[in-house]
């Protein structure tokens, strides 16, 4: 529901993306991330305890399947726009990110959700 591009583990900029994304969708019920430097700090783990809605939930050592389907998801940007088109441009590489993340959001269909897009599967398609 949200993202954002950093070059350093800063649980601050975590924080952040956290919020906007709270701001336009609401409180999640869950918060899953794995066990990375930013996501266990005092920062990060405070902010989401304040979210009385919200859980937090961590992915266990070794778990790495726990979040198959945004690895899958990143492992798409990285292969179908980031490795094809390589920028030294910060500015540029947040906007083809963000660029790729509305066409596979609205435009791309996927087989595992019946040929439909996930705007469309999470009604938020108009």
């Amino acid at each position: 529901m949200g993202w954002n591009l950093s070059n350093t583990l800063d649980a601050q900029v975590c924080k952040e993306v956290i919020e906007h994304a709270q701001a336009i969708h609401g409180a999640p019920q869950i918060i899953n991330t794995d066990q990375g430097s930013q996501y266990t700090s005092k920062i990060f783990t405070d902010y989401v305890a304040s979210l009385s809605q919200t859980k937090l939930s961590m992915d266990g050592k070794g778990r790495a399947t726990d979040n198959a389907y945004i690895e899958r998801f990143w492992r798409s940007i990285k292969y179908e726009h980031i490795y094809l088109n390589p920028t030294d441009d910060t500015l540029e590489l947040y906007r083809g990110i963000d660029r790729y993340i509305k066409y596979y959001n609205n435009e791309l269909r996927q087989r595992k959700l019946s040929n439909k897009t996930p705007k469309y599967v999470y009604g938020l398609a108009a």
